[in-house]
């Protein structure tokens, strides 16, 4: 069977279709345009630079395109790249379909949702319960494909449920270890955290962001949504301003784009969660690269820290 892109080492030969993730324009030193392109399949992404691009070129690799490339994996500045030697477009003879080359989640469509809608059924506050159904059918086809980020954490088909699946089973296992903790509002909240996405972003591949994603951001969206399904819902009272402020608050701190910190007991939580889910599968994923006994590429949201995978195991 043949090597996917990631399995390939530094120095080895690459000839594979790849689809384009996302380009940037650039220009060099020497005044000449130049693309940089990340490059995807199921195993993952690598960067790779088209110099001296005509502008025929840039109409060319676009986004969602497919093309076959010829190269070399290089190692620069201690992270992978794709050295190019040949790049065209795939034709329809080629027989290379979109969806095979697509990193996805690591379990279905169906369990994710099989899963979430276990855990809306053992909510016990029926105000909060039928907000978070509500939402969750309103958008349940883009929470079931859409990515939870355009970089950094679970930027593939299904990484928005899969990490809400990831956060519930954490939210849970810590509710028994502490059960002063609401579950019904740490639950809805997770459920609900990051679903303003499917309206922030594009869709689930190559996702960029929307005119609404750049204006408002997936926080104030989704805030927006409970308020209205309430209203729609004829639901009043304390639980909707709560159920508001931990979805608000799940970045925790100002700086990294919280509205507001973290004001009730279920929010510091969820922004806890939520931040060791993110940063397990930043780490996952760099380390699934790396040999034992080697140090992964930096993580940029880990502090720009590279991680040593140990020779031995337990």
């Amino acid at each position: 069977m043949a090597k996917e892109l990631l399995q390939h080492d530094v120095g080895e030969q690459v000839d594979l279709f790849l689809l384009i993730k996302s380009v940037t324009k650039g220009i060099a030193s020497n005044g000449k345009p130049f693309l940089t392109v990340i490059l995807q399949d199921r195993s993952g992404d690598i960067e790779a630079k088209l110099w001296d691009t005509s502008d025929d070129e840039v109409k060319m690799y676009q986004p969602e395109t497919i093309v076959r490339v010829a190269g070399e994996v290089h190692n620069y500045r201690g992270r992978l790249q794709l050295k190019i030697r040949q790049i065209r477009p795939a034709t329809q003879h080629d027989g290379v379909r979109l969806s095979d080359l697509l990193e996805k989640a690591p379990i279905s469509k169906d369990e994710i949702s099989s899963k979430v809608t276990q855990y809306i059924f053992e909510m016990k506050n029926p105000n909060i319960q039928r907000i978070t159904r509500h939402l969750l059918k309103k958008y349940m086809d883009g929470f079931l494909e859409y990515p939870a980020a355009t970089k950094n954490h679970h930027e593939f088909v299904s990484g928005l449920g899969f990490h809400v699946v990831s956060m519930l089973d954490l939210a849970k296992a810590i509710s028994e270890l502490y059960p002063s903790l609401d579950r019904d509002l740490l639950y809805s909240g997770i459920i609900l955290h990051d679903l303003g996405k499917v309206i922030e972003l594009s869709g689930p591949v190559s996702a960029s962001y929307t005119v609404e994603g750049n204006l408002l951001g997936h926080i104030t969206i989704i805030v927006n949504e409970i308020g209205k399904a309430a209203e729609e819902l004829g639901i009043q009272g304390e639980e909707v301003v709560v159920l508001q402020h931990v979805v608000l608050s799940h970045h925790g701190k100002l700086e990294w784009g919280s509205p507001k910190q973290p004001m009730i007991k279920e929010a510091e939580i969820l922004h806890l969660i939520d931040n060791l889910d993110a940063k397990m599968n930043m780490l996952d994923r760099a380390l699934i690269r790396v040999k034992p006994g080697e140090f992964s590429e930096k993580i940029f949201p880990l502090d720009n820290r590279a991680f040593y995978k140990p020779t031995f195991h337990s």
